[in-house]
């Protein structure tokens, strides 16, 4: 996937609920075993909570990796509720853990989704959700003649100079948008009569 929705900081958010305090952190994995560690230090922050209930996706493809779990809670009440959210709200590579702290009133099925449910939103309400991409990382080597030319060209589309390198011949280091990737190249051809060649180097998200 070359854009999605990613957790660009972190997020904490609580309701109460029939003296009931639910707590959502949201926070940003990239892989199972990050997911996992976070769970544990969040179930050892909040010991003496009664329920640590989470769910997690991780992948950016069609069929991510996703798990759930209700942590004692009446089975599909909490983690797949949770898990729903993260769902509809499109965000790749997610963890959401909300830590129920029992206000002595039962609150039913139907109430403890709702509880779960809304204490995952709100932990999404407060962290910061952004675009991540996928972005192709390549050198351009060129004369000093070309210098000018090339800088022209970078500045007036979607790439980036993230270095020039001044040797026996000058090497750009750019950062462009995957999509854009084959456009760029194929200017970088026009504009030069093909003389230049522009090398990938990496692919990076950001």
């Amino acid at each position: 996937m070359e854009e999605y929705l990613a957790v660009k900081q972190e997020g904490i958010g609580e309701i109460i609920e029939k003296k009931s305090r639910f707590i959502g952190h949201v926070r940003a994995v990239g892989t199972e075993e990050e997911a996992l560690a976070m769970i544990e230090q969040i179930r050892k922050k909040h010991y003496d909570a009664r329920h640590n209930c989470f769910a997690y996706s991780i992948g950016t493809g069609p069929q991510p990796l996703l798990r759930f779990s209700d942590d004692g809670e009446p089975q599909g009440t909490a983690g797949k509720p949770i898990l729903e959210v993260i769902q509809g709200s499109e965000i790749k590579n997610i963890c959401i853990v909300v830590t129920r702290y029992f206000g002595g009133t039962l609150l039913g099925t139907g109430g403890l989704v709702r509880a779960y449910t809304d204490a995952a939103k709100a932990g999404i309400e407060a962290a910061e959700i952004g675009k991540r991409r996928l972005m192709i990382e390549a050198e351009i080597p060129m004369e000093y003649a070309d210098l000018g030319k090339l800088q022209y060209l970078v500045a007036n589309t979607d790439a980036k100079i993230l270095d020039t390198v001044y040797e026996e011949k000058v090497v750009l280091k750019i950062r462009v948008y995957a999509p854009e990737y084959e456009r760029f190249t194929a200017a970088v051809q026009e504009s030069t009569g093909a003389r230049l060649q522009v090398i990938k180097t990496g692919e990076v998200v950001c």
